[in-house]
């Protein structure tokens, strides 16, 4: 019988790591920077916003970006 509870943790801590992609975004001049999720694009604004490995969000206009890539 404990293994319900077991179960529903495991599928819960599943679930949350899932939804936690890195990803690296590539400026045209070489820099590199690593986004921790889904970096998200404003289309009135331009501006790509992203939360880096310490929490801090960061935004970098569409132009100055090459590539977004899932690490």
């Amino acid at each position: 019988m404990k293994v319900l509870p077991l179960l529903c943790v495991f599928i819960a801590a599943c679930s949350v790591t899932a939804c936690s992609h890195d990803y690296v975004i590539s400026t045209p001049d070489g820099h590199m920077m690593t986004a921790h999720g889904k970096p998200v694009k404003d289309k009135d604004t331009g501006l790509i916003s992203y939360r880096d490995a310490d929490g801090n969000i960061h935004q970098i206009h569409q132009n100055d970006v090459k590539e977004i890539a899932e690490k």
